[in-house]
């Protein structure tokens, strides 16, 4: 089959690769009905997480059950599935503990922008839909295997409640989305940085009351102005550099809680400042699989569209072009079809 490629900074190639099969009887083997290219593929894409060989691309999928394992039990061919980025046995204490993203046996899923995945821990990792949904429901549930997922940690994490006042930090899919989830968790005010247009109007449409368009000290001024000097009670950090963490945690008040999940590179936090904030901070790598049950549910239901940030949809040959797009913000997010 052919999958997508990372050679080196900004050279995708969609070019012959090894057709995924069963290696242990956990495993079972996925045809996808969608993938996607994460924002957190756009690091290694522009250099700045060097690569040092050709490297399969893709985290985030769903779709049909093609075959399993021997020692395969709950997830069944023929199935639709959802799954996380990370695979999990969802038995070690870290899993039964809703912290699947840091199983004992966790492995990384590295190579979902290709028509077939392989998925280890199936049972532990997949989480079956009900009945075979429709083609226009797709989106949504690609969404809920990472960047939903993500999201609702990051307001889960931040401790949103009903009638919190939350600051949402980024502007890409995850914080976007991050502005769904603390809707759906009774959020009175949402107060989303952004400064491209499209992506204020999503923000609006999923449940933002304000926008802050400036940062650094201009934008924790401008947080710190619309609560009266106090700051947020939630701050979801959706981006991961030493700006967005810095100005994350100085937007909330003291104990108010800040989330981040965006991945970081070249953060780093100096203790005295930190301890004077006197504000809680939870974050990591998102625990999808304890939320996927819940989030299928609410795209089932019709309750979210979580799938409205793609923007682009392109063929799965074109994928180069959706990893352009995104690097240059002509796309939130790109929708990939086998």
């Amino acid at each position: 089959m052919r999958g997508t490629i990372l050679h080196g900074p900004f050279d995708v190639r969609f070019e012959e690769r090894e057709e995924p099969r069963i290696i242990e009887p956990t495993d079972a083997v996925i045809r996808n009905a969608v993938t996607c290219v994460c924002g957190s593929d756009l690091w290694p894409y522009r250099g700045l997480q060097p690569i040092d060989r050709p490297t399969p691309m893709g985290h985030e999928y769903c779709g049909f059950v093609e075959e399993v394992g021997s020692a395969v039990q709950r997830v069944k061919p023929g199935q639709f599935v959802v799954g996380s980025f990370a695979t999990s046995d969802n038995t070690c204490p870290h899993c039964l503990h809703g912290y699947h993203s840091s199983c004992q046996r966790r492995e990384w899923v590295s190579t979902a922008q290709a028509p077939y995945l392989r998925v280890p821990f199936a049972d532990g990792t997949l989480v079956p839909v009900p009945e075979t949904p429709p083609a226009d429901l797709f989106p949504h549930l690609l969404a809920c295997s990472d960047v939903l997922g993500t999201a609702w940690f990051a307001a889960d994490a931040a401790n949103v409640k009903p009638g919190a006042t939350v600051v949402i930090v980024g502007d890409g899919a995850v914080g976007l989305l991050g502005v769904l989830s603390a809707r759906q968790m009774g959020a009175e005010r949402i107060i989303v940085m952004s400064r491209h247009p499209s992506r204020q109007s999503l923000a609006r449409e999923f449940g933002a009351t304000e926008i802050v368009a400036e940062r650094g000290d201009e934008g924790v001024a401008r947080i710190l102005d619309l609560t009266r000097g106090v700051g947020a009670d939630s701050v979801l950090e959706c981006v991961g550099t030493q700006e967005s963490m810095m100005q994350a945690i100085r937007s909330a008040r003291p104990g108010g809680f800040v989330s981040f999940v965006g991945v970081p590179h070249g953060v780093s936090l100096e203790g005295a400042q930190l301890f004077f904030s006197h504000v809680h901070l939870h974050g990591g790598p998102a625990p999808v699989r304890r939320y996927l049950p819940v989030l299928i549910s609410l795209v089932l239901d019709g309750k979210i569209n979580p799938g409205r940030v793609f923007d682009l949809t392109l063929p799965l040959e074109q994928v180069a072009e959706g990893y352009r797009a995104m690097h240059e913000r002509r796309a939130i997010k790109a929708l990939l079809q086998p």
